[in-house]
């Protein structure tokens, strides 16, 4: 499985990949027909249709190690090719390896499963669910009514950006009523790891 250090798992995750099919996200802001004519520089018409490259970066995704092994060389080669191309690069910008992941595997002619059950992203999905993953990548800002402030620092914020030289402190201050159960269970999961284990094993129920 590839995950990211932005990675929560909050509910036990299954195999989700089936044989020669990965499992993977899908994103929606991976969207290869609206760069059909960067894509094609990487991803040519006798490949077939660009649909065929699926909506995902390669987080997280569960795939077979052999089937790694056959798309990470590409991917690395499309990655620098992209970034080597100042057109790519600034479409793409900081997804650009996700791009080129979701190109390689299609060139290999590997398809994913695609699980919109496998992560959520506060602030936007406001509920765990019976997810598995939660997402901090977008940074979380309300002010003290739990109104999101999204592109304008709130009141009270959680985001990853704060923290770009720093560990991120243990039991941060939880947000103010009437913010999403998504977010608040970040806070939950920060707070508990302020606390030293002890015998008596406790896990949250999402």
């Amino acid at each position: 499985m590839m995950a990211e250090p932005d990675h929560i798992f909050i509910n036990p995750l299954p195999n989700l990949a089936r044989g020669i099919f990965p499992a993977g996200f899908p994103f929606n802001y991976i969207l290869p027909s609206e760069y059909e004519e960067i894509i094609r520089k990487y991803f040519p018409k006798e490949n077939g249709p660009i649909t065929n490259i699926d909506p995902i970066g390669n987080s997280p995704v569960i795939i077979r190690k052999d089937l790694l092994e056959k798309i990470a060389p590409t991917w690395m080669n499309v990655s620098i090719r992209m970034k080597d191309d100042p057109e790519a690069d600034k479409a793409f910008g900081w997804v650009l390896e996700m791009y080129a992941y979701a190109v390689a595997s299609a060139l290999h002619g590997v398809k994913h499963i695609l699980r919109e059950d496998f992560m959520l992203q506060p602030p936007w999905d406001t509920e765990t669910g019976k997810r598995f993953i939660i997402h901090y990548t977008f940074g979380c800002d309300y002010n003290m009514k739990g109104e999101l402030t999204y592109g304008t620092i709130g009141e009270w914020r959680f985001d990853k950006r704060s923290y770009w030289n720093v560990s991120i402190p243990r039991n941060l201050s939880m947000p103010p009523p009437g913010v999403p159960e998504s977010v608040v269970s970040i806070l939950m999961i920060n707070s508990f790891c302020a606390y030293p284990y002890t015998s008596g094993a406790f896990r949250l129920h999402f």
